[in-house]
């Protein structure tokens, strides 16, 4: 039974990774898109990574609700990792949104007014 657990622990955790490799990807994706002057294909890549986000997200919300059940989960560099590709991934994002923002004020496609847009 143990070995079940610790496989479906590496099995959710390899789940995770490949999210927030895929979200980390789209992310630059749509920079090199807005890079090009292509904003509609930036927002559309930006939207594929979110959606790749959340799978992960939905997974790893389901890890700390087995923590919060009373069912602890095994803590192990597999696991660390995992949280720092969301973490990295969710950062990603930020910087990503903020740089398509620049690359529109360079291109006068926005008013430079401090916000940080959506792509």
């Amino acid at each position: 039974m143990a070995d079940e657990e610790a496989f479906d622990l590496e099995t959710t955790c390899f789940q995770l990774i490949t999210a927030a490799g895929t979200a980390k990807s789209d992310y630059m994706e749509a920079l090199n898109k807005a890079k090009e002057g292509d904003y509609e294909g930036a927002k559309a890549s930006l939207e594929e990574g979110d959606t790749s986000y959340r799978e992960g997200h939905a997974v790893h919300s389901g890890l700390v609700q087995r923590e919060a059940a009373g069912n602890p989960v095994k803590m192990g560099l597999l696991l660390t990792h995992v949280e720092d590709q969301m973490m990295a991934a969710e950062v990603f994002r930020a910087m990503v949104v903020e740089m398509i923002d620049l690359y529109k004020r360079l291109d006068g496609k926005t008013e430079a007014d401090g916000k940080g847009q959506e792509a």
